[in-house]
This record gives C-alpha cells, structure tokens and sequence, in this order.
C-alpha cells in the first residue's frame, strides 16, 4: 500500500508528538524522585494508567481468550522495563540511560536476522555504547546505573516478543498488562515511598506522568502506526534519545558532552538504518 506526502502528514505529527510527551514525562517524573523515589514514580505512573485504562477497556473480558502465561510475560516485561528504567534516571543522564534502552528494540529486530548488513548495525550501536562513559565529564558513568539502563534494554526486547503473543487483543491486552504490571510496581513504590504516594500534589504530579508517559503516547502511537509503514514509524522511534536530551536539558538542566552526543548519535543511526534496511528487504521479498 502507497502512503501519499499528505496522508502522512497527520500520523507523522501524531508519532512525534507522541515521542515529545513520553519523553517529556520521563524528565518530570525524575523531578519527583527526590520526593517518593524511583519506585514511588514508577509505582504512579502504572497505578493510575493501570487504573484509567481498566475503566476504559475493561480487560477483564480477555483474560481466558488470550492465556494467562502470556498475558503475565506481558505485563511483567511491561513493569521491569518501567522501574529499571527510572532506576537509570536515578544515577546517569536521562538521555544516556534511552540511549542505552533503545538497543533493546535493536536488539530484537537483529537477533531473528542473519544478513551481513546487520554487522553494521551491531558494531554501530556498540560503539556509540562505548562513546557515553569515554564522553562524561568526569570521565565515568555510575556503572549500576548503565546496568539498570541495560536490563530495560533487555526487558524492552522481550516486551516486543510477549506483546506479539497478546498484540491481536489490542487496547485490552495493553490494559492488561499494565494491570498486572501495576500489580507488582506498586507494592515497591509503596514500600519505598509510603504515605508520600497519596499526598495531593503528588498524585496531581504523577497522573501528569501518566499521560504524558502512558496514556497520551499510546493513543497518538495507535493512529500512527495504523497509517504510517512501519519503517517511517521506526526510523522516528530511534530519535528517542535525541528528544529525551531536549526534554531534560529543559527540565532537568542535565547537559551533554559532545563525545555522548556523538555516542548517542551512533545508537540513533544504528537504529534507523537497522530498521530501513529490513523495511527495503521486506519491499524486494514482496
């Protein structure tokens, strides 16, 4: 099917705003940590999106048609990318720590393939990782948090593989599996920041990180994808990281050096290319 300039104009806006916002979230979800933690944020960001989807979608109706066992990987993919990832922001740059998250979708598309071309991006995404310690200030990044940032990385992966197993239920298989991710987020974020959880301005704070992170990109992500081809929608997710250093240089005032610019840089190009030359030998095989 051929996407005409103007049809996609709409779904393209409708990806880039959905990128601004996650990753705007993201950014004012570490200005609460001092407050209730990495645990407590991501604890608000789960609950109250677990809670306004349900109310939506009611997913309840799909728990016997789609199979316990995978709708759990879901969900529990879907909690740990989420606390490992805010556990990242903790100790390195929120950018850096995307940067690190984005080579899990890499990942995935490159571990089912065996063309040559894919070497490329492999040895690209390696060198840009390399690139963000060689470039901090004081020469070094926390190494736990690059860890932390690593295993969302991994969780992100598998996330893409358990979603595949529940993706034909649509909107209720995602409210399921930020139910059952809420779940198991939720009694940690309670057990690290208590009573903190509850206070207005912080539920105020934390439904904003719901939206902004959860519930608003979802929604902008499902009209994308529905008209965008899949290569266009990817090559806009690799600029993930370079949105994410925006929205914490503005919010956060985290700063960058130019050699984790470059890092990072690396990583976006690694992702870009890895998923324009899948789309192109997709193009060739149909």
């Amino acid at each position: 099917m051929r996407h005409s300039p103007t049809a996609t104009v709409a779904p393209t806006l409708a990806a880039l705003l959905g990128l601004i916002s996650v990753q705007t979230g993201a950014a004012i979800g570490k200005s609460l940590f001092p407050l209730v933690g990495s645990e407590g944020v991501a604890a608000l960001r789960l609950g109250l999106s677990a809670l306004v989807l349900a109310l939506l979608f009611r997913p309840w109706r799909i728990w016997r048609l789609a199979g316990w066992r995978h709708l759990l990987a879901y969900g529990l993919t879907m909690g740990l990318m989420n606390l490992l990832i805010y556990r990242a922001f903790s100790t390195i740059p929120v950018s850096i720590a995307v940067a690190i998250e984005v080579l899990g979708p890499l990942g995935a598309a490159l571990v089912t393939s065996r063309r040559r071309i894919d070497f490329l991006w492999v040895g690209l995404s390696l060198a840009g990782l390399v690139l963000l310690p060689l470039g901090a200030f004081d020469g070094r990044l926390d190494l736990l948090g690059v860890a932390y940032a690593l295993g969302a990385a991994l969780c992100w992966g598998l996330y893409i593989f358990a979603g595949a197993r529940v993706a034909q239920y649509g909107n209720q298989a995602v409210a399921s599996g930020m139910l059952l991710a809420a779940l198991f987020i939720v009694p940690l974020g309670a057990a690290q920041a208590g009573s903190l959880l509850l206070a207005p301005h912080v539920l105020a704070v934390g439904l904003g990180i719901a939206i902004l992170s959860s519930m608003l990109p979802y929604l902008l992500d499902m009209f994308a994808m529905r008209h965008l081809p899949a290569n266009v929608f990817g090559i806009l997710l690799s600029a993930s990281p370079a949105v994410s250093a925006v929205a914490a240089w503005l919010i956060l005032g985290e700063q960058l050096s130019a050699v984790q610019c470059l890092g990072i840089g690396a990583i976006m190009a690694a992702c870009a290319g890895s998923t324009w030359s899948r789309k192109r030998v997709a193009g060739s095989a149909a």
